[in-house]
């Protein structure tokens, strides 16, 4: 069959699913439409959170079916026995309810990503869809049968990987659920349960691998995961912007996207902090620290409580106080919670000491009378206060720190607000909400019971009824509550964590149902990882999975870092590269025409070669110490968006798990071998270093 007729016979179906992905998106609005017409205030109690379910349903079924418009479907393959699927972002039935288009997720699918030329299993072709908008481009064949098919015009091996990776960025990952091969699906369809380590150098595919694989499992264990969510921790905002369109296009909204420095409730902190602070922050040091500025709010007077009230001197003997205080810190409850054993004891003896002097004897009702009473005295509150006050996580490491009010908040310091707010608690009348909330719970689940339906969570039932015609979704739910527990945590960039963040993020997945995702080889943090057991062996049991093959780094890109590598590293293995370099590495010396010129030639360049008609990106990487030099020569480059921008300055941190076609590296030779390491990785299609002092040795062999 000749290629126009492969292709005019794939839009035809293409056309087909896009009509019924159409009609099923128009039937759901209108659906939600009516739910919502019927108002929030009518009717009885169980009625109006009835509307809410399925009005809830309803929204966000109409979410994934928007999420999917670009790249509906990716593929198709056909088996032994004749049979065609075609695979997609989200399962299509007709109107006879046959299967039209399976979800990547569904078993059925599996072939798709699993077959390979030497097991392929019973499939006779895999053919991959390119589509622009809802049109075919392109249409590449993997035949494994040669005497069953006409491969005419078809392509075999990886040339649809390779085919995908060759396109210029857009700033945003590319959809490469179609060119998953067999080592991502590996990690993808692991099991839910246990902790496994993905372990892979640049361009092997890690953040692909576990975002799909979040997908993945909420669609495989949707029943134990749509309650309690999945959290995707990366390593800076740039990033997780970088990777938000991915889960969106594969059908799932319910993840919650977020840095260690967005992990705590009211708190979003984007600023790192210096090497030195960093490492300081980041030592478990910190959690001993934390505990004695606890205990430090713990006090006793150095001789017995005197306090006067009207006009009347009362007084706990220091005895008393010290018995108060260790009676209170040994219930082990938080400090804020425990509070309140000290202020029962001190109101008690305060009490006794009253009907003392008043030389009359009182019954225990009479004493709560005057425990009640003397707890309103500004006099008693102010002197209990100042012994065992109330205390929130900011006020703690503010104090602990010497932060002053208007500094903003460290991405080294979520973990420590955290630690904090471990052992301070909750502040008093947060348990009264609590209780409330516990009895719309209750309410939701007879509700949910009543009608029979199954697929809301009762949790979310009772936030809605709390916010009635808000949707609010587990994602929603779980940002703004700091003790929920998710059903699974994703790390990204993981080598990146101090030991204090992976101690804040194990508090949010006590199964420790876990996939941590990273390169001990690429670590910048002077606080990070050498090596995963160092970090790991104190929490969990853990399996590894390693990624071997670069899909993204340029054959001539990846051995010139590889030589890097081996100076900082020796022991690391570099992944191998499958894609043919354009071009060869350069690097240019800066010379007499300076930087400015030698600069601006390169982005010229770039410009005419790689930035055309709206798409391509390219970075010049530096160190931060330089950053605002370089920005004085290029403020066009200076942006707040990178991933929107042709042209972007960043550091190295800032670059970090982000892909460009052309990479610029300015003065490699002042940049540490790490830093060096991720900052010509980067690189899809060209890299150049621009150099003023002689080249590292392990650059030497680069051409000029």
């Amino acid at each position: 069959m000749a290629n126009r007729q492969v292709l005019d016979l794939e839009q035809s179906r293409i056309n087909q699913l896009y009509e019924r992905l159409d009609s099923v998106r128009r039937r759901t609005a209108e659906a939600l439409k009516a739910e919502h017409a019927k108002g929030v205030s009518g009717g009885t109690h169980q009625a109006r959170v009835e509307r809410e379910v399925f009005a809830t349903e309803h929204a966000r079924r109409l979410a994934q079916l928007n999420g999917v418009e670009r790249g509906l479907c990716f593929g198709r393959i056909d088996d032994v026995l004749e049979e065609t699927l075609y695979i997609g972002r989200v399962g299509l039935r007709n109107e006879d309810h046959e299967t039209i288009l399976v979800d990547w997720r569904a078993p059925a699918a599996r072939p798709f990503y699993a077959a390979t030329p030497t097991y392929p299993g019973t499939l006779v072709r895999r053919r991959h869809l390119r589509t622009k908008g809802r049109t075919v481009v392109g249409v590449d064949d993997e035949v494994f049968d040669l005497d069953r098919e006409n491969v005419d015009g078809g392509f075999v091996g990886e040339a649809a990987l390779l085919a995908a990776l060759g396109r210029r960025r857009t700033g945003r990952m590319g959809d490469v659920v179609a060119t998953i091969q067999t080592e991502q699906d590996r990690v993808i369809r692991s099991g839910l349960h246990g902790t496994l380590v993905v372990q892979g150098g640049p361009g092997t595919g890690k953040t692909v691998a576990a975002l799909h694989r979040a997908a993945y499992l909420l669609y495989a264990y949707r029943e134990t995961l749509e309650r309690r969510g999945v959290l995707v921790v990366g390593p800076n905002t740039t990033f997780l912007r970088y990777i938000s369109q991915v889960l969106p296009s594969l059908g799932e909204t319910d993840v919650v996207l977020a840095g260690t420095g967005d992990l705590f409730p009211g708190v979003r902190a984007t600023v790192g902090d210096d090497p030195f602070e960093a490492v300081i922050k980041g030592d478990l040091g910190m959690v001993l620290a934390i505990a004695n500025a606890v205990a430090g709010r713990q006090r006793v007077p150095e001789g017995d409580l005197e306090i006067r009230v009207d006009g009347m001197d009362l007084v706990v003997p220091h005895h008393l106080c010290v018995a108060a205080r260790d009676r209170a810190r040994n219930s082990g409850r938080p400090h804020n919670v425990a509070r309140k054993l000290m202020v029962l004891d001190l109101l008690r003896a305060l009490a006794i000491d009253e009907t003392a002097k008043l030389d009359r004897p009182a019954d225990a009702d009479e004493l709560a009378y005057i425990r009640k009473v003397l707890w309103h005295e500004p006099p008693v509150r102010a002197a209990i206060d100042a012994l065992w006050p109330v205390v929130t996580p900011q006020e703690l490491v503010r104090d602990l720190l010497g932060k002053d009010p208007g500094d903003p908040w460290t991405t080294g310091d979520v973990p420590l607000l955290d630690e904090a707010a471990e052992l301070l608690g909750e502040e008093p009348g947060t348990a009264r909400k609590n209780d409330e909330r516990a009895e719309r719970e209750l309410f939701a689940r007879e509700v949910l019971t009543v009608t029979g339906v199954e697929e809301i969570d009762a949790a979310l039932l009772a936030d809605l009824n709390a916010t009635p015609g808000e949707e609010i979704t587990t994602a929603q739910r779980a940002e703004r509550d700091r003790k929920w527990i998710y059903g699974h945590v994703i790390v990204d960039e993981a080598q990146e964590l101090s030991a204090m963040a992976w101690r804040m993020i194990m508090r949010r997945i006590p199964t420790r149902s876990m996939t941590i995702v990273g390169d001990v080889g690429q670590t910048g943090s002077p606080a990070g990882a050498t090596s995963w057991a160092e970090m790991l062996d104190q929490y969990v049991t853990w399996r590894e999975e390693r990624l071997t093959v670069n899909y993204r780094t340029p054959e001539d890109v990846m051995d010139a870092a590889a030589e890097v590598l081996k100076e900082f590293a020796p022991d690391q293995e570099p992944p191998i590269s499958v894609r043919p370099a354009e071009e060869p590495p350069r690097v240019v010396p800066i010379g007499q025409a300076g930087l400015n010129d030698v600069l601006k030639a390169e982005i010229d360049a770039a410009a005419k070669d790689l930035l055309v008609d709206g798409e391509g990106r390219l970075a010049i990487i530096t160190s931060g110490e330089r950053y605002a030099e370089v920005a004085s020569l290029v403020p066009e480059a200076v942006t707040l968006d990178p991933l929107d921008s042709p042209v972007a300055l960043m550091t190295v941190t800032t670059s970090k798990g982000l892909e460009f076609d052309g990479v610029i590296v300015l003065w490699p030779e002042e940049l540490a071998g790490r830093d060096l390491y991720v900052a010509m990785t980067r690189a899809t299609r060209r890299l150049v270093l621009i150099h003023e002092q002689e080249l590292p040795p392990t650059l030497a062999g680069l051409s000029k």
